[in-house]
């Protein structure tokens, strides 16, 4: 395991000395579309600096023409951030994965990593698997006799793997109090989370501040790459934080 002094040198970010011409906020901010705060532009200027020259990883957000894999453009956050130390500096995070794995330098952790080797959440994907397998076997043998109960099986499997996975998502506020997305979302009047809730960069990056005790000043978020056929996300502008997924989360942890 990182040593959390180790972990903090590579994930933590001082800005550079252009930053002292700015004000630094007084309440934490929060950019909505294409206005990031001042100090939020030059940690984006950073971190996108760092995605076209860092070797550690290979991605293909559809900008290099050749590139191998399934083009997935992803959206990147960035949070001003002062320490306890009172250094001014900035946190960086993706949602979701990115290229295959939850852990990369400069990039706070998952509050939850489901890849984790003997995991739950990877026995339960291959038993999820081995039902499917069986499921297309009958079916393409025109044995149907077991196909009903396999289909209530699977079902039951993944929505019971679902539940587990959503019941290890704790999330801190300003105040140091806990609560899990399934109690957030509950409050909310929401039935269950949606999928990937908890794994945008937003509540990553305030989860990563609050226990580490710094401050947050501001966030912005931006899409980096080719957009999917169906969104509207394009490659360098700035967008809000998601309302299915992060804005229930993000009243739990902004409230003092």
């Amino acid at each position: 395991m990182t040593p959390p002094t180790k972990e903090l040198n590579l994930i933590f970010s001082s800005l550079d000395e252009s930053a002292s011409v700015y004000d630094v906020p007084e309440v934490f901010s929060i950019s909505p579309d294409n206005e990031p705060h001042p100090l939020c532009l030059l940690a984006v200027s950073q971190l996108q600096d760092h995605l076209k020259e860092q070797e550690e990883w290979e991605h293909n957000f559809g900008l290099s023409a050749g590139a191998a894999g399934a083009v997935i453009g992803k959206m990147f956050g960035v949070l001003v951030v002062r320490t306890k130390a009172l250094e001014l500096g900035y946190l960086a995070a993706f949602s979701g994965k990115l290229a295959g794995g939850n852990h990369h330098t400069k990039f706070v952790p998952p509050v939850f990593d489901g890849l984790v080797e003997g995991g739950f959440v990877n026995k339960g994907m291959r038993e999820l698997t081995r039902i499917n397998d069986e499921i297309n076997a009958l079916e393409a043998s025109g044995s149907y006799d077991r196909l009903h109960a396999l289909r209530e099986l699977r079902k039951t499997h993944s929505v019971g793997l679902q539940r587990r996975i959503f019941e290890q998502y704790h999330f801190l506020n300003r105040a140091g109090r806990s609560k899990s997305l399934i109690d957030i979302f509950e409050g909310a009047d929401y039935k269950n989370p949606p999928a990937g809730a908890g794994e945008c960069a937003a509540p990553k990056l305030l989860q990563y501040a609050f226990l580490h005790k710094m401050q947050p000043l501001a966030l912005a978020e931006f899409w980096w790459g080719q957009s999917p056929k169906s969104a509207t996300w394009k490659h360098g502008h700035f967008y809000a934080p998601c309302k299915e997924k992060c804005a229930p989360i993000l009243a739990h942890m902004l409230a003092y």
